[in-house]
């Protein structure tokens, strides 16, 4: 393909994205279409299937690019300082989590719906952006914390994943739901993702030391 044209599919694609990502700002998943996303491009709606066949894989590269940006921020942090103690170190990797809170919703969400209806390219990468930011992570607490290099790291990342999954359901509850646990009579504590975050990884840090 040439370069030019590459250029402009890859402009188009983003703009298909950047038009998904707005719409999911104030809409649920189940109610955006590629009708609503295609209104606001501007070229066609079916010049959509040029780039995306379904809209989960809408979705999937817009979670793809969540992750690259927060790969990106990772390793920022990583380059950023030469030391940092535990709270400080949960402090500045729960302030990469809060600027991210589109990637928590997608992956608390929407993730299952997103890879079943992807073509098998697409979830490849989107897989890799995974895997890298997964690895910056890793890279973070190895430089951070050498006394957890090797093993010791990847046993932090594997015990953080799957809380970072579950951080949005438990700092954006919907009023519906704040309504329903007001009629239960269940506590709900009103906390921020960097609250949430910051709390957990320095609880985690001594438990993988």
């Amino acid at each position: 393909m040439p370069k030019s044209s590459s250029t402009q599919a890859q402009a188009r694609r983003d703009e298909i994205v950047d038009a998904c990502a707005a719409l999911y700002e104030t809409m649920c998943f189940r109610d955006i279409t590629l009708k609503e996303i295609g209104q606001r491009t501007s070229f066609t709606r079916t010049s959509i299937y040029n780039y995306f066949q379904s809209r989960e894989e809408i979705f999937l590269a817009l979670a793809q690019r969540e992750y690259e940006a927060w790969a990106a921020d990772l390793e920022a942090l990583r380059a950023g300082h030469d030391s940092l103690d535990r709270a400080a170190f949960a402090s500045a990797l729960a302030h990469t989590l809060e600027r991210r809170t589109r990637l928590l919703k997608l992956v608390a969400m929407n993730l299952y719906d997103m890879e079943d209806n992807a073509r098998m390219e697409n979830l490849v990468a989107f897989k890799k952006a995974y895997s890298a930011a997964v690895a910056a992570l890793a890279r973070c607490v190895e430089k951070f914390f050498p006394q957890l290099a090797g093993g010791g790291a990847w046993d932090f990342v594997y015990l953080f994943l799957p809380f970072m999954f579950g951080i949005y359901p438990y700092t954006s509850a919907t009023d519906k739901q704040r309504e329903a646990m007001r009629l239960a009579q269940v506590s709900y504590p009103a906390l921020s993702v960097y609250e949430l975050a910051r709390s957990f990884i320095e609880t985690l840090l001594p438990a993988v030391g």
